[in-house]
């Protein structure tokens, strides 16, 4: 839409991206905050995005490689080659899991970070939405992304195509950044199960989204599924699965509990009637 430079070698796709990992950053430390997790663990949370966004926009690009490979038979890295959000996602939540763990073995000596990984899983979605509804509105503003051609009215006129398309770049941003909304209001009142919620929500929009998309991304081995449909069917089983999992987890600490509980409350009522007959052996002398 306006893929031109404006100071300094920056254009508006680089600034909304930016802006889209401040935001991220942001929700970590507000969300964090909510929590009252420890100031050490919060800025691993910090460091650890900031290396995951790095490493995924490398993975986000080998697997738009491997997509322009699948279709066209030649690997290769160039600056036209692109990159893809689930690459990222995929790389980047990886990376994310294994820094988390390495780094946090060191920082602390009592795993005051492990029980915390599902605390983190909770507060991810809302940032990885607001930063994604940003980078959205960078690839309007760059022009990639687009949707199939449009006459209508609502249709947003792209410079190097030439005509008009539907802005499912906009689009995707306006329901990302309801999304962020929501994950946060949730995670705000101690809801559960987001990150199921996020992988989900975002797989059934994205397999939609596809259709009103005109940017040609590679192939896959399905043969009637874009990469990011193929991909979707994937994450939306993931989603279910990770909540089965959750619910199974819950339901588990939920019983032992209800255990726990009645085992002492059945505690002082086997000591009185053990002590009975004691007393009633005395009160007999």
């Amino acid at each position: 839409m306006y893929p031109y430079e404006l100071f300094l070698g920056m254009d508006l796709y680089s600034i909304l991206m930016a802006v889209g990992v401040i935001a991220c950053m942001g929700f970590i430390r507000l969300q964090s905050d909510w929590r009252g997790l420890r100031a050490k663990l919060q800025n691993l949370f910090l460091l650890n995005t900031i290396a995951a966004v790095v490493l995924g926009y490398g993975s986000a690009v080998l697997l738009q490689a491997f997509y322009n490979y699948m279709a066209k038979g030649t690997f290769e890295i160039t600056n036209s080659t692109g990159a893809t959000f689930y690459g990222g996602l995929i790389g980047g939540t990886a990376m994310f899991i294994l820094i988390y763990f390495i780094v946090g073995h060191f920082l602390f000596p009592d795993k005051y970070h492990v029980p915390h990984l599902r605390t983190a899983s909770d507060i991810a979605p809302a940032c990885i939405t607001v930063a994604h509804g940003f980078g959205r509105l960078g690839c309007l503003m760059a022009g990639c992304c687009y949707g199939a051609k449009c006459d209508a009215w609502y249709g947003i006129e792209m410079v190097h195509l030439g005509y008009k398309v539907v802005p499912v770049q906009l689009y995707e941003a306006l329901y990302l950044f309801a999304l962020s909304a929501i994950f946060l209001v949730m995670f705000k009142k101690g809801k559960k199960y987001i990150m199921p919620a996020y992988m989900m929500a975002y797989a059934v929009w994205r397999f939609i989204a596809e259709i009103l998309r005109n940017d040609y991304r590679g192939a896959t081995i399905v043969d009637f599924l874009t990469p990011s449909q193929f991909i979707s069917v994937l994450l939306l089983a993931g989603g279910l699965a990770l909540l089965a999992v959750e619910l199974y987890v819950d339901g588990r600490k939920a019983k032992k509990a209800e255990e726990a509980v009645g085992e002492a409350s059945a505690a002082p009522s086997a000591d009185v009637s053990e002590a009975e007959p004691a007393s009633q052996g005395e009160n007999h002398e």
